[in-house]
């Protein structure tokens, strides 16, 4: 198992280390433990959370409001509670 995530019932919680301000939206893989994410929007005024669960809404083919930030509002590491995805990226298969 990844150790950047664990399934909790049907919901996966992902441990995310995020880079704001990248030239592109994109998972760059695992690294210690964390998927790292680069995506374009500002850290500023909640830009980039919200540009963030977007982002990660598709690529885990879910809605929007399937997806939460369970901690690190204010920080580069994240922890993600996705409902239910339909699908997993590359990076995170077994």
């Amino acid at each position: 198992m990844n150790p950047c995530y664990r399934w909790d019932g049907a919901d996966l919680l992902v441990n995310l280390r995020v880079q704001p301000r990248a030239s592109r939206d994109e998972l760059m893989g695992v690294s210690e433990g964390l998927l790292r994410v680069r995506i374009t929007a500002p850290p500023v005024e909640g830009r980039a959370n919200e540009h963030l669960l977007r982002f990660l809404a598709q690529v885990f083919a879910v809605r929007r409001q399937d997806l939460a930030l369970e901690s690190g509002l204010n920080g580069r590491h994240k922890r993600l509670r996705i409902k239910a995805p339909a699908s997993l990226p590359k990076a995170l298969a077994p």
